[in-house]
């Protein structure tokens, strides 16, 4: 007998055959899928003590984001109109201006989103910019990871050190810096990924992460600082390959594909994020490596160039889409990545048949997973995978009339048309409410934690509103 079975709704599955089950049902043992099939078909072999009523719910697979980054749920909204402001900000939050507090606040907020929102995995680097990792010591990375944990989550946590020079000072909310080395934050990392990868029955992952090297920084870091650089990210990704998990940079651009190439980086378990204005042989480099890209449609990087994605996967390589949230403009819905990255890719080739709506699924789920090495776990609703699945609410007006329903839910659906969510079998979100954790007590702790952020990093003049903001089609210009 299974435990939980799932009747009467639109099953998309993205298994290999792709077929669509109108009145269909999935049947659950263990977190596990025993069969996926038609009402008929999974009644005839298997009853349950629990059924969810499914009628009028499109069933897809967990939403997997590849791209994202933790810290920056609660920094979202300040200096948002200056991206350098914001990224100072996220620089001295993430070394001096946090307390593990912070990092678990704001872990327990972003993944309330993801749940919401139908986003069963995710990476985040505990960091941002592409450089500044909370990697001095491993309380941090904890605090995030329990977090995570208490939403019934899962995720990849990306750890990494900064990029060279070092040391970088850090310190714990504002109290006495102090000088932080590579080895000491390549120590944490490894120590992080120790007692984390695979953890909660492998719902909590770890990845390795060295920030990339592009041409700016071989032209104008000093000789011996660049080939510091080098050797260190060597020697970050030879750890990632030893315990067998995911290398992943944040911030590629033409050029830096060809020197992560000759520095050895590149490979299948490689994860390169946004990879924007790309030089041909960088594509054939992905295609030849089994290197897999993050592509983050919805990213200002995408504004400043464009992830050839369409060509990427044209030669067999493996593109996945991330929200690259939380941000001034965007969030963790992924749905949203996927209509954004459909109009990108038409715009740039005056093509309205461009990325079909059945690929940008794809892209959001089997893709992602196997971006990440999990495809045989996620990504899709097959026997023996883990029941990551999401039951969209599909009578509501902007979805109907009721056909066409992989059209629907990719082109008009959002985050907040999400019902039910299940992790490995379990039920982590009912009725749009998370079934694990308070959300009042989440979002009062977020705000308390962004004050006392705020407050030790005397950054209010962050949230005014900047000139332009009306009456002007640019920022600082107008009233």
């Amino acid at each position: 007998m299974a435990d939980l079975l799932i009747l009467g709704g639109t099953v998309i599955p993205v298994a290999p055959e792709r077929r669509i089950i109108d009145n269909g049902a999935i049947a659950i043992e263990d977190g596990k899928i025993l069969k996926v099939g038609t009402h008929d078909e999974v009644t005839a072999e298997h009853d349950a003590p629990r059924r969810i009523d499914a009628t009028g719910k499109a069933i897809i697979p967990g939403l997997i984001d590849v791209h994202a980054h933790a810290g920056h749920a609660l920094i979202k909204t300040m200096s948002m109109h200056d991206g350098d402001a914001w990224e100072a900000l996220c620089g001295e939050v993430y070394t001096t201006g946090s307390t593990p507090d912070y990092w678990n606040a704001e872990a327990r907020l972003a993944e309330l989103e993801r749940i919401r929102f139908g986003v069963t995995c995710g990476v985040s680097l505990l960091g941002g910019g592409d450089t500044i990792m909370r990697t001095d010591t491993p309380e941090y990375g904890d605090a995030h990871m329990e977090g995570v944990r208490a939403l019934g989550g899962r995720t990849v946590m990306a750890v990494g050190p900064t990029r060279a020079p070092h040391p970088l000072g850090y310190s714990d909310g504002g109290k006495d810096s102090h000088p932080v080395d590579f080895d000491t934050q390549l120590g944490t990392s490894l120590d992080l990924l120790s007692r984390w990868h695979g953890a909660d029955n492998r719902r909590l992952n770890v990845a390795l992460l060295y920030p990339v090297l592009r041409d700016e920084h071989e032209n104008t870091m000093p000789v011996d600082v660049y080939v510091a650089a080098c050797k260190q990210s060597q020697r970050v990704a030879q750890a990632a390959r030893e315990a067998d998990v995911v290398f992943t940079q944040d911030g590629h651009q033409g050029g830096s594909i060809r020197r992560a190439q000759k520095l050895g980086l590149l490979g299948e378990n490689a994860l390169l994020s946004h990879a924007i204005n790309l030089h041909d042989d960088e594509v054939f480099l992905c295609a030849d490596t089994g290197t897999k890209i993050a592509h983050n449609p919805s990213a200002v990087a995408s504004i400043m160039g464009r992830c050839p994605a369409i060509e990427l996967m044209d030669q067999g390589v493996t593109v996945a889409l991330g929200s690259d949230a939380t941000a001034p403009d965007r969030s963790s819905d992924m749905f949203r990545h996927m209509q954004q990255a459909m109009h990108y890719h038409r715009r740039h080739f005056r093509d309205p048949s461009v990325l079909p709506p059945g690929r940008a699924l794809e892209m959001a789920t089997i893709e992602g997973a196997q971006a990440l090495g999990l495809e045989d776990r996620i990504g899709s609703l097959e026997s023996g995978k883990d029941a990551d699945i999401v039951l969209v609410d599909m009578r509501r007006p902007h979805l109907y009339p009721p056909n066409m329903p992989v059209h629907r839910l990719v082109c008009f659906a959002n985050g907040n048309d999400v019902d039910t969510v299940l992790v490995q079998g379990e039920v982590v979100l009912e009725g749009g409410k998370s079934t694990k954790a308070c959300e009042e007590a989440i979002l009062r702790d977020a705000a308390l934690e962004a004050e006392r952020m705020i407050e030790r990093t005397n950054s209010k003049s962050a949230l005014t509103v900047p000139k332009g903001f009306w009456s002007s089609q640019r920022y600082g210009a107008g009233v």
